[in-house]
C-alpha cells in the first residue's frame, strides 16, 4: 500500500478517535453536573428541559442570581450560604451565618443581593436569632471579596416568632430595599403601623430610614399582612407579594405606601358582611389573587424574558402545600392576573425558591426535607436545584400543564387532602411535635370535642394527647355543615379505628351553639 495514503489513513483515524474522545469527555462532564430529569410542554412550539444541576443540599430557603460572577447565591435554612457556578454546576459553601437559631421554620431566610455588585459586593440577608427566651429576626449586610465574606453589619433587628416571620427581601430601581416581615403570630402587630411586624419595611442599603419613606422616621410602607413568603418587582416597579392564608385565603398583594390589607381583621377579599363592614369605615386593599382552598404560595419571580414567549410578562409562583410551579399571566399594567396555570403538581414537592437568569432559564429550589415533608418526599436527592431551559426539539415524553380547574362537588376524601392533609398527613399520622396524630385520638372518637375543634381551632400550646403542641389549627367554621361532616367521617372511617360516623345535626347544633 502507498506510504502516503497510510500515513493518511492513520492521520485520519487519530483525529476520529481524538474526537470521539472530546465529546465522549465533554458528554460525561455534563451527565455528571447537569442530569436530564423531564420535559416540559409549554405550547406546540415550546418546550423545556428540565435539568438537575445541583442536589443533596440542606433546605434551600431564597436564591438569588448575580449577573457578575454567573453564580446563584442561595441560603440554607441552618444557616449557610452557598454560591452555585453556573459555568460547571459546582457548589461551594461561602460563609456560616454566626447565632443562626433553626427551629422548623425559623432559620436564615431571605436573601438580596445589591443591584450595583460590581462596585458594592454586598449580600443582604435576614434571619431568626435567640437571647435568653427572646426571639428576633435579623437585617444584616455581608461584603465580599475574592468569593469570601470579608465584614458582616447588622442593619436592622425587629422582634421574631416561633412562626410567620416572612421575611423576602427585594431591591427596587432606586436601591431601596424592601423587607417583608410576618406577624409573628401577633393578634396586634399587623394592624399596628408602629410595630415592624405584619409590614412592608422600606430601608436604605446602609439600613437607614429613607427620608421619602410615606411615614416620616418610619420604616413602614405598608402593613397588614400575615406571612408573606414570596416579593418580587415586576418591569415597570410593581411591587407584588404571596402570602400564607390561615385556613383560607392565601393571595398575592400589589404592594402600594400606605395601604392597609387587612390581616388580621380581613382574610383574602372583602365578601363577608363583617369584612365589607370593616372596609367601609377604614380602607382595606384587597388581593389580585386569592385561593381557597390554600397551595401556601412561596416564592414569587416575575418573568420578563422572550425565552418562553407564553410565560412573558408573568410571575412564576412556587408553592409548597400545592407542591407546584404556578404561572400567573399579568395585564399590560402589571397589577392585574390575567390568567393560571399549573405545572409540575407533586412532581418535585415543595418549591420555595425561584430565580432566572440573564437568559431566561429559571431556577427552582426544593424544600422536602425541611420541618414539613409531604407524601413521596423528600427523594435520595433532595433537596436539589433544578433548571428549566427552553430545547430546540420536540421530545417524545413531556409534562404538560394540569387540566383546569372544576367547581365540581369535592367528595370527603378531596376536602380532607385539601385542608388537612398537609399538616397531618394523607395517612392521618401528623408530625410529631407539630400536629398531632388522628390515629386512636381521643378527640377525634368524641363526637362533640371533635367537631367543636374543627368549628373553633385550638391555640398554641393547648394540650392534646398528652402532647403539647405549639402550632395553632385554624378554624373552619367556613365550611358547610355536611363538609364538616363529610371530613369527620372520612378521618373516623377511613384513617382512625372509630368506625362511627357523626351526624350533620351534630354539626349544625354546635355551629348554633344549642348544647
Amino acid at each position: 500500500m502507498n506510504i502516503r495514503l497510510i500515513h493518511s489513513l492513520v492521520k485520519a483515524t487519530f483525529h476520529f478517535l481524538f474526537v470521539v474522545c472530546v465529546v465522549f469527555f465533554y458528554s460525561c462532564k455534563q451527565t455528571a453536573t447537569e442530569k436530564l430529569v423531564d420535559h416540559i410542554k409549554i405550547s406546540d412550539q415550546t418546550y423545556l428541559a428540565v435539568t438537575e444541576i445541583a442536589d443533596s443540599l440542606d433546605v434551600p430557603w431564597d436564591m438569588q442570581y448575580n449577573p457578575v460572577t454567573n453564580s446563584i447565591f442561595f441560603t440554607q435554612i441552618k444557616g449557610e450560604i452557598a454560591e452555585l457556578d453556573l459555568a460547571t454546576n459546582q457548589v461551594k459553601s461561602l460563609y456560616k451565618v454566626p447565632n443562626v437559631y433553626h427551629q422548623r421554620t425559623l432559620g436564615l431566610l431571605g436573601m438580596a443581593i445589591h443591584p450595583d455588585f460590581r462596585t458594592k459586593p454586598y449580600l443582604y440577608i435576614c434571619y431568626t436569632t435567640k437571647e435568653q427566651d427572646s426571639l428576633f429576626s435579623e437585617l444584616t449586610r455581608l461584603e465580599l471579596k475574592e468569593g469570601k465574606v470579608i465584614s458582616s453589619k447588622l442593619l436592622l433587628k425587629i422582634d421574631g416568632g416561633t412562626g410567620h416571620n416572612g421575611s423576602r427581601l427585594s431591591f427596587d430601581s432606586n436601591r431601596i430595599l424592601y423587607w417583608a416581615t410576618g406577624d409573628i403570630h401577633s393578634l396586634t402587630h399587623a394592624q399596628d403601623s408602629t410595630t415592624l411586624n405584619g409590614k412592608i419595611l422600606r430601608i436604605n442599603e446602609d439600613g437607614s430610614i429613607p427620608k421619602d419613606n410615606p411615614i416620616k422616621g418610619s420604616y413602614v410602607y405598608a402593613w397588614g399582612f400575615r406571612n408573606m413568603q414570596g416579593m418580587t418587582f415586576t418591569a415597570n416597579g410593581n411591587l407584588l407579594t404571596s402570602e400564607h392564608g390561615d385556613a383560607i385565603e392565601d393571595e398575592v398583594n400589589w404592594i402600594r405606601p400606605l395601604h392597609n390589607y387587612g390581616w388580621i381583621q380581613i382574610e383574602g377579599y372583602h365578601d363577608t358582611p363583617e369584612e365589607i363592614a370593616i372596609a367601609s369605615k377604614s380602607p382595606r386593599t384587597e388581593p389580585i389573587r386569592s385561593w381557597t382552598p390554600v397551595i401556601a404560595p412561596a416564592a414569587l419571580k416575575y418573568y420578563s424574558f422572550t425565552q418562553i414567549p407564553e410565560w412573558t410578562n408573568s410571575l412564576l409562583l412556587g408553592t409548597l402545600k400545592d407542591q407546584s410551579l404556578r404561572i400567573l399571566k399579568l395585564n399590560n399594567g402589571q397589577n392585574k392576573i390575567q390568567k393560571e396555570d399549573v405545572f409540575l403538581k407533586d412532581k418535585y414537592g415543595r418549591i420555595r425558591a425561584i430565580t432566572v437568569d440573564n437568559k431566561g432559564n429559571i431556577y427552582i429550589a426544593t424544600s422536602n426535607r425541611d420541618w414539613k415533608p409531604q407524601t413521596k418526599f423528600p427523594l435520595e436527592t433532595d433537596d436539589r436545584i433544578l433548571k428549566l431551559s427552553r430545547i430546540d426539539y420536540i421530545p417524545k415524553e413531556f409534562i404538560s400543564k394540569e387540566a383546569e380547574l372544576t367547581d365540581q362537588k369535592k367528595d370527603a376524601k378531596v376536602l380532607y387532602q385539601s385542608y388537612c392533609a398537609s399538616c397531618h398527613k394523607e395517612d392521618g399520622k401528623g408530625t410529631t411535635g407539630s400536629f398531632p396524630s388522628l390515629i386512636n385520638s381521643s378527640v377525634v372518637s368524641d363526637d362533640k370535642r371533635f367537631i367543636s375543634t374543627m368549628l373553633s381551632g385550638i391555640t398554641p400550646s393547648s394540650e392534646n394527647e398528652k402532647q403539647v403542641y405549639d402550632l395553632p389549627m385554624p378554624s373552619f367554621s367556613f365550611l358547610t355543615d355536611n363538609e364538616i361532616t363529610d371530613i369527620a367521617n372520612y378521618i373516623r372511617t377511613k384513617l382512625s379505628n372509630n368506625k362511627l360516623t357523626i351526624d350533620t345535626k351534630v354539626v349544625n347544633d354546635l355551629r348554633n351553639q344549642k348544647y
